[in-house]
């Protein structure tokens, strides 16, 4: 209403003006005063049509908020407890294989039923095949931490229920839980029981069964105390030595030592670790002691845009419960009464190749080769070796489908040799 009368205003004055100034200027003059406040008035209503609309947006993104549902609060991960954070999580697990020994039997309650143990391969008896379904290698964890200075506090303990000395198939099939793994760290500081220090974990092959290509893998987990500074870690670890003349000694009085140094990058990773130990027997009061040592390269290199290759290899003196699950002892007392630390050399190479959407196929070869002196007896071990094959396939989030092949070799001094192959099929579900 007001721009009307304006324009009315407007249009009166310009005619009164072109009236009077009729005598005295030309008439293009007087159009060109008019159009120009024509041209005054549109951006005039132009401006308060502006306002019009940005006032209409504004009402309606106000209506649109209101109206809209709420978004989700973000997941916590996992859960506060004081002025700790935790956290669980584990993984269940059914693993179903059929086994084929040629040489003999292993004991329903050995823990080598659930999962490959080169050194238990059988030799020189009758040849057996057995079934058996297993849901031990089942585990979960639970973690905390909390700030502490300017970092936090971390505590980890993982369970799982293979190797339980109680239970039995019969009815309930009842097993009780073991330590796997149990630390705290704070700062660059680890103290509690964890992977070796002398192993690289990504260089475990991944399989249908709980563990594959154990013959020449460096596989141990040990309480120790560890440093990690940018790329180098020094540890001591809980010290043992098992022998071929002596069992299993318990007398070291001092801790094995590593030294590790790790590469990282697009490529994969790589750890060169150097390992020190003391060789440590006790019988009869008489004490005997000798020095080993260990090398190991390992890692995980990324091949093309999805494939991996998975390796490691170890040698030195004095390293067998280190490698291969301890399928040969570290050292032996010579029949001259001195302790003898035993040479070993050992390694795995596995290929991890991705297919389809979510299938992978995994292959891999390992071995582990003693040096053993000539005075040692006939049956103690002098290789281990085997191979495998296995397909997983993740049919739904965290659920893994998979099914494997697998065959194995020991071989004696003597030259007598035992084999295993073993069928797995197996789900897990990780939380």
């Amino acid at each position: 209403m007001n721009c009307l009368k304006k324009l009315l205003f407007l249009s009166a004055a310009g005619l009164a003006s072109a009236g009077a100034a009729h005598a005295q200027s030309p008439l293009e003059d007087r159009l060109a005063a008019l159009e120009e406040m024509v041209a005054e008035l549109k951006a005039e209503l132009a401006s308060e049509r502006a306002k019009g609309d940005a006032d209409i947006v504004r009402i309606e993104t106000q209506i649109a908020a209101t109206s809209a549902p709420a978004a989700p609060p973000p997941q916590a991960d996992g859960f506060r407890v004081g002025d700790a954070t935790v956290k669980i999580g584990g993984i269940i697990d059914l693993d179903a294989h059929v086994t084929h020994l040629d040489g003999g039997a292993i004991a329903s309650n050995s823990i080598a039923r659930d999962f490959y143990i080169p050194g238990s391969t059988p030799i020189g008896g009758e040849s057996t095949t057995f079934t058996d379904f297993t849901a031990e290698s089942t585990r979960f964890f639970i973690s905390a931490s909390q700030p502490a200075g300017e970092g936090s506090v971390i505590g980890y303990l993982e369970m799982d229920f293979l190797g339980s000395a109680q239970g039995n198939e019969l009815v309930t099939n009842s097993y009780s839980p073991r330590m796997r793994r149990a630390f705290v760290t704070y700062g660059n500081w680890l103290a509690g029981q964890e992977w070796s220090t002398f192993q690289n974990t990504s260089a475990i092959p991944e399989s249908a069964s709980f563990l594959i290509l154990s013959d020449g893998m460096i596989f141990v987990r040990q309480p120790q105390i560890r440093y990690t500074h940018g790329n180098w870690q020094v540890a001591i670890e809980n010290p043992n030595t098992p022998t071929i003349t002596s069992g299993n000694q318990d007398a070291n009085t001092l801790p094995d030592a590593v030294v590790r140094y790790n590469w990282k990058g697009d490529y994969g990773n790589v750890s060169l670790a150097g390992l020190a130990r003391q060789l440590r027997v006790d019988e009869a009061g008489v004490t005997e002691e000798a020095f080993g040592y260990g090398l190991s390269v390992s890692g995980l290199l990324k091949v093309g845009a999805r494939d991996d290759i998975r390796f490691n290899v170890v040698g030195g003196e004095g390293v067998g419960r280190y490698v291969g699950l301890a399928a040969g002892r570290e050292a032996v007392l010579s029949p001259a009464g001195e302790l003898e630390a035993i040479p070993a050399f050992g390694g795995l190479i596995a290929w991890r190749h991705p297919f389809g959407e979510t299938a992978r196929l995994n292959i891999g070869y390992s071995g582990l080769f003693l040096d053993n002196p000539s005075y040692v007896p006939a049956a103690t071990t002098a290789s281990v070796q085997s191979a495998y094959a296995a397909v997983l396939w993740d049919v739904a989030p965290k659920v893994t489908l998979g099914v494997e092949a697998m065959h194995g070799i020991r071989e004696e001094e003597s030259g007598a040799d035992g084999s295993i192959s073993r069928f797995t099929f197996s789900t897990k579900y990780a939380f």
